[in-house]
C-alpha cells in the first residue's frame, strides 16, 4: 500500500529568485518613501513583506522554501564585512572595547528578560481567554437540575 508524501514539490530555483527580487525591489521603494528621520533598511522591510504575504497565504512556502534554504546556509558570509570592518578599526576596539562589551551584554541580558515575561505574559494571558471561553461555553450546557 502506498502513502500519500506530505511534501510538497519546491516551484523552480528561477522562480524563487525572481519572488525574493520582487520583493526587495517592492521593499526598495517603499523605504524611498519613508520619511527620512526614519529610516528603515531594505532588507528589514522585505523580511516583514514576506512573512506578511507567507502569512496571509499570497505566496506558499514552496514557492521559496529551497531558495531561502540557499541563502541561510551562506549566511555566515553575510558577516564577514561586519568582522573586515571591526578589524580595519581596531583603534575603536582599544579604546572603547570594554564599554562595548558591556554593552552588548548588557543589552542581550535585557533582550532575554524582556523575551522571558512577555512570553509570561502571553502564556498567562492565553490561559485566561481559554478559561474564559470554556467558563462561557460551560455556563450555556448547563442544565437546570437544582437543589
Amino acid at each position: 500500500m502506498k502513502r500519500k508524501e506530505d511534501k510538497h514539490q519546491s516551484a523552480p530555483l528561477l522562480f524563487q529568485m525572481l519572488i525574493y527580487a520582487t520583493i526587495l525591489f517592492v521593499s526598495q521603494l517603499i523605504s524611498e518613501m519613508m520619511p527620512k528621520n526614519f529610516p528603515v533598511p531594505t532588507p528589514v522591510i522585505g523580511l516583514v513583506l514576506l512573512y506578511v504575504l507567507l502569512t496571509a497565504h499570497v505566496i506558499k512556502i514552496e514557492w521559496v522554501d529551497s531558495f531561502g534554504s540557499a541563502l541561510i546556509s551562506l549566511i555566515s558570509f553575510m558577516f564577514v564585512p561586519s568582522g573586515i570592518s571591526i578589524a580595519a578599526n581596531l583603534d575603536i576596539m582599544k579604546a572603547q572595547g570594554v564599554q562595548l562589551v558591556l554593552v552588548i551584554l548588557l543589552s542581550t541580558v535585557i533582550l532575554l528578560v524582556v523575551t522571558a515575561y512577555t512570553t509570561r505574559a502571553l502564556l498567562w494571558l492565553k490561559k485566561k481567554l481559554t478559561a474564559v471561553k470554556l467558563n462561557g461555553t460551560s455556563q450555556g450546557v448547563k442544565t437546570g437540575g437544582g437543589k
